[in-house]
């Protein structure tokens, strides 16, 4: 069985992919990677919960809801998904 890692580009790149499902309007040019993802792309706790789902649509990966505190910025993402996908 072969097991296929994903970049971190890879995985910025699905995130931004996702993030623009919740919050279309968002500028991703603006949003630094120690950035609170939610207060700088003004995403409620509805639109991040779908996108926690779309992770794990795409990804594979389920976030528990003890871990969405972990989860604040691009970095913090990023990090949280490279261990494991």
């Amino acid at each position: 069985m072969t097991t296929l890692t994903m970049t971190e580009t890879q995985i910025k790149e699905t995130i931004f992919k996702l993030l623009k499902r919740v919050a279309p309007e968002a500028n991703f040019d603006a949003l630094a990677s120690n950035d609170d993802v939610r207060v700088t792309l003004d995403i409620d706790s509805f639109d991040f919960l779908q996108f926690l789902i779309g992770l794990n649509e795409e990804l594979g990966v389920e976030v528990p809801e003890a871990d969405y505190g972990k989860l604040i910025t691009l970095a913090d993402l990023i990090g949280y998904l490279s261990a494991r996908v």
